[in-house]
């Protein structure tokens, strides 16, 4: 029953844009309904005059505006109900409840020569844009950039950009999915972070949600209930419609938001946010079309598109006539796991299923994942598929992210839960090995500020917030209701806004030491280029540790790693020592060397690096 009229094989263009030589042009999809019409609003926020819109059929309604362009303002009204916001908007001035704003992408762009991401040599920096500065806005990020193109880093990933409810959110809470948040700085704001950063040689990524949409100011189901179906379920929503009556817009609301992105924005590629839940029965699958349009819309530039996935699932990746959907990466959160079993003693939840022995995790860093079709305890069914099939650049690793840190009671950051050796001992590992490194704002120097769910929800649903969130660690024995901070009080927000002068102190200093010699390191060396299968082994070494070893053309790297306890590991003539986490200059105690008279006598947690010559 699709009537959705068509262009190119496309849906035609939906929301409102200026057309050159007509003015202000909107189409509008409301099937079932009689009646749209525009209702324009003064810079003042009130209403003003009246555009009816004509059916054009199928459940579409257009209208144009002769004589103006950008910065109209105006909010749509139903069979007389509203007005309300468009869903379709580019812009929310006033926030999501207010009225949309008539943007032109005409930004003079200085980035022609850039020639998007390198997937297969990112690391990878997740920036939370409120709490990343002060101001929490695009353009006081954009004096950072050269900090972190020196540390090592080559993209940020920012987190979710579609508006949502308030002035305060962690972006997953979005409904406006093609208007940058006005309190970051809007469409302009962003088009001058990312010019920037490209001009400093970074890429950028954009977080983008597509299993689920905000519970305030979400204004979709006015205009359409085909905008979700009853047939598929979320764990955050309503599940949204990609395969039933209707599906066909549904479907162009996503994949023009990917364009958007990629043209207007010139965003060097998307994280997908669970793409677990994005739930598709038709074919092809959405999350095939996802990086065909993302593709199309570069014009030639690289783009990457990595997947947020709990599966293990190796068909994220593999092309399409592999049954695929040729995504350039997913997370990988087994690694990440492991580790914080092994070095921070985590056991509940999903921990149960990891034990953070030496040999599982060697066994982590061998495959990219652990779970490659073993039973889940925590799952209880199978879980993953093999993954030798994958470069290693494919799988994205962490030791924390948002997610990692902002899920825990207190927001507390993984320096709160080990020791600093260890934090340095987990590092290095992270830094050197194969696979594609993630770091979350302020990890380079060990942060303690932390990273706390908040919320800036309407009275009533910001109440059923803080109850959930503080009945969901009710179970735990270290919290009570009054331990856990409200979501929904400013200080919890400004109590997650990075400090960058901690950088410079003392015990932090030595951190941020480690992590750019290890980005330069991975950078640099020779011998930690090559990271195709077969360049690269990791293996136990007894209980209390394990060797990663990177093979070059000329010389090898070793990556040892004492995780608890005393480690003496021989090693031949021709080691030398290249770096030890325990170092003075890195914050530890030792000046002494570990390597002496051919064995390295470690006592964990601590990390060494050594090259062998052949």
């Amino acid at each position: 029953m699709e009537q959705a009229v068509k262009t190119r094989g496309q849906v035609a263009r939906l929301g409102a844009w200026v057309e050159e030589g007509v003015g202000v042009r909107w189409r509008v999809w409301a099937p079932s309904h009689r009646q749209v019409e525009v209702v324009l609003h003064g810079q003042d926020g009130q209403p003003g005059d009246v555009l009816p819109l004509r059916d054009e059929g199928g459940g579409f309604f257009t209208a144009t505006l002769a004589g103006q362009g950008a910065g109209v303002r105006y909010k749509l009204r139903v069979d007389g109900e509203g007005p309300f916001p468009d869903p379709w908007s580019r812009s929310q001035p006033e926030g999501v409840h207010g009225p949309s704003e008539v943007v032109v992408p005409d930004f003079a762009w200085t980035d022609a020569g850039w020639k998007g991401a390198d997937p297969k040599a990112q690391v990878i920096y997740e920036v939370h844009v409120g709490t990343a500065t002060p101001e929490g806005t695009f353009d006081a990020l954009i004096p950072q950039l050269d900090t972190l193109k020196a540390l090592g880093v080559t993209t940020l990933e920012l987190l979710p950009l579609a508006s949502w409810p308030g002035t305060r959110n962690w972006g997953y809470d979005g409904v406006a999915l093609f208007a940058p948040p006005a309190v970051y700085g809007g469409p302009e704001g962003l088009r001058r972070l990312v010019d920037a950063a490209h001009a400093r040689g970074l890429a950028v990524l954009i977080d983008a949600v597509y299993n689920h949409f905000g519970p305030d100011g979400n204004y979709l189901r006015c205009y359409s209930p085909h905008y979700f179906t009853g047939k598929h379920h979320t764990p955050w929503g309503e599940a949204i419609n990609y395969d039933g009556e209707g599906s066909a817009v549904v479907r162009e609301l996503v994949l023009s938001n990917v364009e958007m992105w990629i043209r207007d924005y010139h965003a060097d590629g998307l994280r997908l946010d669970a793409a677990h839940a994005i739930i598709d029965d038709s074919k092809p699958h959405l999350l095939t079309q996802i990086p065909e349009r993302a593709r199309a819309a570069a014009e030639g530039r690289s783009v990457v598109i990595i997947a947020e996935d709990d599966r293990n699932d190796t068909r994220l990746v593999a092309s399409p006539d592999k049954g695929g959907h040729a995504l350039e990466g997913v997370w990988a959160d087994d690694f990440h796991h492991q580790l914080r079993r092994a070095f921070a003693g985590d056991s509940e939840g999903y921990y149960a299923d990891y034990t953070g022995s030496v040999a599982d995790i060697a066994r982590t860093l061998r495959q990219g994942w652990f779970y490659e079709g073993q039973t889940s305890q925590v799952h209880k069914k199978p879980r993953g598929t093999p993954a030798s099939s994958l470069e290693p650049w494919h799988f994205v690793h962490c030791i924390q992210n948002h997610d990692q840190i902002g899920n825990r009671a207190q927001g507390e950051r993984l320096g709160a839960d080990v020791s600093p050796a260890a934090y340095r001992a987990m590092s290095t590992l992270l830094l050197l090995s194969p696979y594609t490194p993630l770091l979350f704002q302020g990890q380079e120097w060990n942060a303690s500020t932390p990273f706390i769910y908040f919320t800036d929800h309407n009275a009533e649903l910001g109440k059923l917030v803080t109850e959930g969130r503080r009945k969901e660690f009710a179970g735990f024995s270290k919290f009570s209701g009054d331990t856990v901070p409200d979501p929904q009080a400013r200080e919890t927000f400004t109590r997650s806004k990075l400090d960058w002068s901690e950088a410079d102190k003392p015990e932090h200093a030595g951190v941020l030491a480690l992590y750019r010699e290890l980005l330069h390191l991975r950078s640099t060396e020779p011998s930690l280029q090559p990271r195709g299968r077969g360049t690269y082994d990791a293996r136990p070494l007894g209980d209390n540790g394990l060797v990663l070893e990177r093979q070059g053309p000329e010389d090898s790297f070793q990556v040892i790693v004492a995780v608890k306890g005393r480690l003496e590991y021989p090693l031949p003539e021709t080691a030398r020592l290249v770096l030890w986490s325990e170092a003075v200059r890195f914050g530890g105690a030792d000046e002494k060397s570990p390597l002496r008279a051919g064995v390295l006598a470690l006592d964990g947690p601590s990390a060494v690096v050594v090259r062998l010559t052949k």
